[in-house]
């Protein structure tokens, strides 16, 4: 199942989300991403969160909607777009499309980042998507769909990354180790429209950026 969750990021591209709402089977907001989701034209399924971001009116409105609302207190250990990714495992979502949780601020984006290192997360196909750019975990392999020039950056999430093996790209890495901190994996660049990644140990993200006018075919 393909779900769909909208972040608060006020850097969104609201324009973008109605044709992501479509391709889903369920919307699911968190928090202040209902607002940006309605200024789309796109009526969310679920809206996870404390509320602290979306205005009682619009809150009201999406309940007299029949708005699935999931309301938590203030003070909790998850965020908001944590709990909507927990509510998307739940519902037996195996693709997570997340819109709305890069930019703005570096905590949170960071904090939104490694979220995608969850284990519940493992085994599913989840990606940020932000305009042009977005970020997945490669678990021990991924197929990156794009297009010629564009580009990857293969970034370790764990101290080290061993046996990181890449196919597609304009430098190779053959079974190499990757580490925290420095930059060797910043900016690959794709060769044709499939590339592929796989590691033997570590978390590493991929952040792909596709070329402007290029199609965003995600990754597998």
């Amino acid at each position: 199942m393909k779900a769909l969750i909208v972040a608060a990021s006020q850097s969104t591209d609201v324009a973008a989300l109605a044709p992501m709402a479509e391709a889903a089977d369920i919307v699911i907001a968190a928090d202040g991403g209902a607002a940006l989701a309605l200024a789309a034209g796109v009526r969310p399924h679920v809206v996870v969160g404390d509320m602290d971001s979306l205005a009682g009116d619009a809150l009201d409105a999406l309940r007299r909607a029949g708005v699935d609302i999931r309301t938590f207190p203030p003070r909790k250990d998850e965020t908001d777009l944590e709990l909507a990714l927990l509510e998307a495992v739940r519902r037996g979502a195996d693709d997570i499309t997340i819109a709305g949780a890069l930019g703005g601020r570096l905590d949170h984006t960071l904090g939104n980042v490694y979220l995608l290192t969850m284990a519940q997360l493992r085994g599913r196909n989840v990606r940020l998507v932000d305009g042009r750019v977005e970020a997945f975990v490669v678990w021990e392999r991924a197929e990156i769909r794009g297009a010629r020039g564009d580009t990857v950056s293969l970034i370790p999430l764990t101290p080290e990354v061993r046996g990181v093996e890449t196919e597609g790209l304009e430098y190779p890495l053959r079974r190499e180790s990757l580490f925290m901190g420095p930059g060797r994996g910043i900016s690959n660049v794709m060769l044709g429209p499939v590339a592929r990644v796989s590691t033997s140990d570590g978390i590493l993200l991929a952040v792909v950026t596709h070329r402007e006018g290029g199609e965003d075919a995600g990754a597998v």
